[in-house]
């Protein structure tokens, strides 16, 4: 296997995980360096590296580099060059770093990541379901539908449907941190809430008015669902407006769902501890609800076809 099957090869399993990484390109070589324009490697969060851009003086900064873009989503230029004064510079367009041996030599890397679609998990078989799995492949999600007895001909721009909302047959099936929305509509609205719940969810959204999420909330909490859990659903979901169709409440929804997964990536960013999107927490989630929900629903009082 030559080096570019070798490169690709890497990108491709790594897509088909799910796993995000950098393709990092070599631009500029100043000798002595090791590297050559135009090397280049897939390189990983956790440091793993496919192909060559450089030796050991140069894989710290690079494996840094990676873990910022993968946070962020922004592509960055890098030089590492032996006479930077400090760690690191910002020269506006390119951050420079100080070589971290004594090698000479100076390189310019172009970061760029690659980010495996976010999962979003739509449980239910209403109007809002099918507009959410039309709506939301067109912003970069992967989507789920999960509803009892579900026809898979009714969501062709789903990836994936399940045709059950039993715990035991969906969970096995969804990875976790994955953002879910319940929108039953008054079919199954409990079960769909527990099969949720048990989703490792990165955020659970339920598009039903403040009083119907109220009974279910309390019916969930007395059935022995865990409070925190529970009070961290967001009910009712979106963002306000005079939203009435189901196309025009799955955009609200939407919209509310990306916001909230853009401010987790950019807290991510600032994170020192970087990871490709934080994992789900209780605590993580109550904090996302509390930031990103403080607008009431476009779905506050009953659709057409809503139970109130």
């Amino acid at each position: 296997m030559n080096d570019a099957d070798t490169f690709f090869d890497a990108a491709r399993r790594l897509l088909e995980a799910g796993t995000p990484f950098a393709m990092v390109s070599v631009i500029k070589a100043q000798a002595p360096a090791s590297a050559h324009p135009g090397d280049k490697a897939i390189v990983t969060a956790e440091g793993d590296v496919h192909g060559w851009v450089g030796g050991g003086c140069a894989q710290p900064v690079v494996v840094r580099t990676v873990r910022q873009v993968l946070a962020d989503g922004r592509a960055r230029l890098i030089r590492i060059a032996p006479t930077t004064a400090g760690p690191e510079k910002d020269l506006g367009e390119v951050m420079e770093f100080g070589m971290a041996c004594h090698s000479g030599g100076t390189l310019e890397l172009f970061v760029d990541p690659v980010l495996p679609h976010a999962q979003l998990v739509v449980i239910g078989s209403s109007p809002v379901a099918a507009s959410l799995t039309q709506l939301a492949p067109r912003v970069g999600f992967a989507v789920t539908l999960v509803a009892h007895e579900a026809d898979a001909a009714t969501y062709p721009d789903a990836q994936r449907v399940i045709p059950s909302d039993s715990v035991e047959v969906v969970r096995p099936q969804v990875a976790a941190g994955a953002w879910v929305v319940v929108t039953t509509q008054g079919r199954r609205d409990l079960q769909a809430l527990r099969l949720a719940l048990a989703l490792q969810a990165r955020q659970i959204s339920f598009v039903a008015s403040a009083r119907k999420a109220q009974v279910l909330k309390a019916a969930l909490v007395a059935s022995g669902a865990q409070a925190d859990a529970v009070a961290a659903i967001v009910a009712p979901a979106g963002y306000p407006m005079a939203a009435s169709t189901p196309e025009e409440i799955a955009l609200s929804v939407l919209a509310a769902v990306v916001s909230n997964r853009r401010g987790a990536l950019a807290q991510a960013a600032r994170s020192p501890a970087i990871a490709a999107e934080p994992g789900p927490t209780a605590a993580a989630s109550a904090a996302q609800t509390a930031t990103h929900s403080a607008p009431t629903s476009c779905c506050g009082g009953a659709a057409p076809g809503q139970e109130a």
